[in-house]
């Protein structure tokens, strides 16, 4: 469950990007004469079309993928709730959740007094 949660936040970051892509394009069209010549990819396929009847179709695929991005971001809050429910219902520990805060305290901070701390450099290899 948690790796369907993932993947669907994959997906709208994703989505998100596309949607500034599309932002950047119709904003460098909106200052462009609607005859002039432009280039469009669609599945694959570079066609050539006018100004004029592109800006709308990006306009258009911009409005339909935000609510792609809002169906996503319900299926996910649904998703978490279901993994909640799941996780309470079986009663389902995470390694280091739901151990006393101080033994928690205690651990990192003689973690830091070693030098293991994780603003120390955590992922680097010296040799």
């Amino acid at each position: 469950m948690r790796q369907e949660q993932r993947s669907m936040a994959s997906k709208a970051a994703e989505l998100e990007m596309e949607i500034n892509e599309h932002s950047l394009v119709i904003d460098t069209l909106k200052d462009v004469d609607p005859s002039r010549k432009c280039f469009r990819l669609v599945g694959g396929v570079l066609v050539e079309r006018t100004v004029k009847e592109v800006l709308p179709a990006l306009e258009t695929n911009k409005e339909q993928i935000s609510k792609i991005i809002e169906s996503i971001n319900a299926q996910m809050q649904a998703k978490g709730r279901e993994l909640t429910e799941y996780r309470e219902r079986y009663n389902i520990r995470l390694v280091g959740e739901g151990e006393g805060e101080a033994q928690g305290q205690s651990a990192a901070s003689s973690r830091d007094s070693e030098g293991g701390g994780s603003k120390s450099g955590a992922g680097v290899l010296v040799s």
